[in-house]
């Protein structure tokens, strides 16, 4: 496979908007009740609060705050080929929503709950076929 013929290919389909300009950053999408305003992730065609059946897509915020994280420092199964040790967290959106999330850019024991953090989406490993399979984390925010 040449690298022309790669691709990226996300690890499930629909969790996260493609920036169409050079300037647009991707976003996580989210469900919204028009109802009673419960606001989930992934995406739902029904609330979880309520039960209506008519729940909208939004784009949700960027930014959020580590609430809760822990170091994993055993292989999972099989399905896993990234890096050992790794964090994940529970981000807390000012949307209302938490997000659980790998932990990126810094050393795993460095991240602490309150911490800003700002979505990114990476290389999670490459499939069979060599196509990078692409997944959402979340980074320290840059100073």
């Amino acid at each position: 496979m040449t690298a022309s013929e790669k691709k990226q290919v996300p690890v499930s389909e629909g969790l996260w908007t493609t920036p169409s300009s050079p300037g647009e950053k991707p976003q996580l999408i989210g469900s919204k009740c028009p109802g009673c305003g419960e606001i989930v992730f992934p995406t739902n065609r029904r609330c979880i609060n309520c039960q209506n059946e008519h729940m909208e897509d939004i784009k949700l915020s960027r930014k959020g705050k580590i609430h809760a994280m822990t170091t994993v420092m055993l292989r999972p199964p099989a399905y896993y080929k990234g890096p050992v040790p790794f964090s994940i967290g529970w981000i807390e959106l000012p949307d209302g929503v938490r997000v659980n999330a790998t932990l990126l850019g810094a050393e795993p024991d460095s991240f602490k709950v309150g911490q800003e953090v700002e979505l990114v989406i990476h290389k999670l490993q490459e499939d069979e076929e060599g196509n990078d399979i692409m997944a959402f984390g979340f980074a320290p925010v840059e100073a």
